[in-house]
């Protein structure tokens, strides 16, 4: 099995022939748009949750930096008094930096995307291997912004941390996140039950009620979290998970940002 993380690697896996398809016997209480997304069509990767982009902000330490206003959108994180004070995660390993470079692309362009990531640049202390990395770091105040899915940050908002979340002004993108049986599975009956029961009512309710996972479920007759955010009244992309979840527009994507941004002297 293959439970959790970003879609796109999942997706990724489904071209390449790695992946058995099943359609569950829950899929029509799914969000309609999101029953079958990938761009291997046949039910191979099913959504199990909703991640939306955006950063937190350590008002706390942002206070320290003389910074009065809590930034509202991506091009306030350029701002020249936040440098070295934001992290993400690198896209070359981490699905939740991935989202956000293919989130950029499509809200922008590539070029002026890429002329974003550049200007950001100066501005970040780190970009770690993990997506959630950046989330604890804000929360501990060992940086003041951090980007990534806002659950992270909701999570630790609830545990006291002094977090502002943010969804940008100009729009953001969002995750889904993914459950899938590899090619092969031994247990094929067991592996059927299990994504039966992740996309389920009961076993997406038992993500937040019984653990610290806070995402937007996809089941449409679920509970949500009290700290999930309403998609509905957010100013959300149409991610289009078919293109930017392919495995070639991913590596190129990758590949351009190494060379233009992260390596670039």
């Amino acid at each position: 099995m293959w439970f959790g993380g970003t879609f796109d690697p999942q997706a990724q896996a489904a071209e390449l022939g790695l992946i058995e398809p099943y359609k569950s016997k829950h899929i029509d209480e799914i969000v309609e748009r999101f029953r079958d997304p990938a761009k291997t069509k046949g039910h191979y990767v099913s959504a199990i949750y909703m991640g939306i982009l955006g950063f937190g902000v350590n008002t706390e330490r942002l206070a320290k930096l003389g910074i009065k206003e809590v930034p509202k959108c991506w091009k306030d994180l350029t701002d020249p008094r936040l440098k070295g004070e934001v992290q993400i995660a690198d896209p070359q390993s981490a699905g939740t930096a991935y989202t956000a470079l293919a989130t950029f692309v499509q809200l922008w362009g590539e070029d002026k995307a890429f002329d974003f990531l550049k200007a950001l640049h100066p501005n970040v202390s780190q970009y770690t291997k993990s997506g959630v990395t950046p989330s604890r770091n804000a929360a501990r105040g060992e940086t003041a912004v951090g980007i990534g899915f806002l659950h992270d940050y909701a999570l630790e908002k609830r545990q006291g941390a002094p977090l502002e979340l943010v969804v940008p002004c100009e729009g953001t993108g969002y995750e889904l996140g993914g459950v899938s049986i590899l090619k092969g599975a031994r247990n094929m009956d067991n592996a059927k039950l299990f994504v039966d029961w992740a996309l389920s009512k009961e076993g997406q309710e038992l993500a937040w009620k019984q653990g610290d996972s806070l995402q937007i479920l996809t089941n449409t007759t679920a509970e949500q979290s009290p700290t999930a955010f309403d998609p509905n009244k957010l100013n959300l992309i149409n991610y289009d998970f078919e293109k930017y979840g392919a495995t070639e527009q991913r590596k190129a994507l990758i590949e351009k940002w190494v060379q233009d941004v992260k390596l670039a002297k």
